[in-house]
């Protein structure tokens, strides 16, 4: 099973935080790069997102609509039964940062890589991915301020504000700009893709840097952290069968299901952890733990399945007339993806 070498980067920033925070005069410049960084992800977010591409998904609106659910709906809902493991399992603190966890968005990246492993529906995969995360950034601030409130830590009605300036704005004006920048980006793609890492890696920082203020290391006990790991795991088998089987019951074909199933069950991390770092302020920290151990343990678990999916035999791969994966049969890939 794979290990994501940007979580070990992720996991080094950590430990760069917590030997050497940034604090006084630092710590008020990394807050600031932080932002500027924060705000220019989200411009590039903007700038990639194809509104045709995103305007010919419209077409399989069940399958779209069923993903957003399960992103924005059932995962919240786990999100709150699981208010029951505190502080048996938990401490407040680490459950609010599971439950931020299940209010991000869905990933767009290994959602596509997967579900093109396991011989789905790649074009569904790509919208979804692109809508959840269009969604999200209207959809996660709500969600926290309505489940989370204050009791976040630093959340307040102004962190709305702030979501508006420092991801909302950026984005329309990467969408808006996408005509003139799209051929560049397409031509830089693998720099700007380092220039996300890098920012992401910035907010790490800053945000661990914050929480060595706060004394972390001191609220998360190693069997804090092994019973998180547990109860993440709990929440991501049943969001795994959850849309297997219940897009079955929906009538979707098997390729459809796979891109349910990759899309509806993940988490972004790309998108999460600006989100925290606005949201939440100084305490971010353990808003982001959770939801970076989630994300692992996503891209590990779902590299098992899609490659069991990928030796189904080949008459299981039919889709159920009707379904989204039944309409592009017979399609050129290339012309769908247009």
């Amino acid at each position: 099973m794979p290990i994501d070498p940007y979580i070990v980067l992720l996991l080094g920033t950590v430990g760069l935080a917590a030997l050497l925070p940034a604090r006084g005069a630092a710590a008020d410049v990394a807050s600031g790069a932080s932002t500027a960084a924060i705000a220019f992800l989200f411009f590039l977010y903007g700038a990639r997102l194809s509104t045709r591409e995103a305007l010919d998904g419209l077409k399989h609106w069940r399958l779209h609509l069923t993903v957003l659910i399960c992103t924005f709906v059932l995962f919240p809902v786990f999100g709150l039964a699981l208010r029951g493991t505190v502080p048996v399992l938990l401490t407040q603190p680490l459950y609010q940062g599971l439950l931020f966890l299940t209010l991000v968005p869905s990933t767009i990246q290994s959602s596509i890589a997967f579900t093109s492993i396991a011989r789905g529906n790649v074009p569904a995969a790509i919208c979804a991915g692109s809508f959840s995360s269009l969604a999200g950034i209207i959809l996660t601030p709500l969600l926290a301020a309505a489940l989370l409130g204050n009791s976040g830590g630093g959340f307040s009605g102004d962190s709305l504000v702030k979501i508006v300036l420092q991801l909302l704005v950026p984005f329309l004006a990467g969408q808006l700009l996408r005509r003139w920048l799209g051929a560049f980006i397409a031509r830089h793609k693998k720099i700007l893709g380092l220039v996300d890492r890098g920012s992401i890696l910035l907010v790490v920082y800053t945000a661990f840097s914050e929480g060595m203020a706060q004394g972390i290391w001191h609220q998360v006990s190693p069997v804090r952290l092994a019973a998180l790991l547990a109860v993440e795991a709990v929440l991501l088998a049943a969001m795994l069968v959850l849309t297997w089987y219940g897009g079955r019951a929906l009538g979707f074909g098997r390729e459809d299901r796979i891109a349910i199933q990759f899309a509806g069950s993940k988490k972004s991390l790309a998108s999460g952890l600006p989100m925290a770092s606005v949201l939440f302020g100084a305490h971010a920290s353990l808003a982001v733990l959770p939801l970076m151990l989630f994300h692992q343990m996503q891209l590990m678990v779902c590299a098992v399945i899609a490659k069991r999916r990928a030796r189904d035999p080949e008459e299981s791969r039919d889709a159920v007339p009707g379904s989204a994966a039944h309409a592009v049969q017979g399609q050129p890939q290339d012309r769908v993806l247009r």
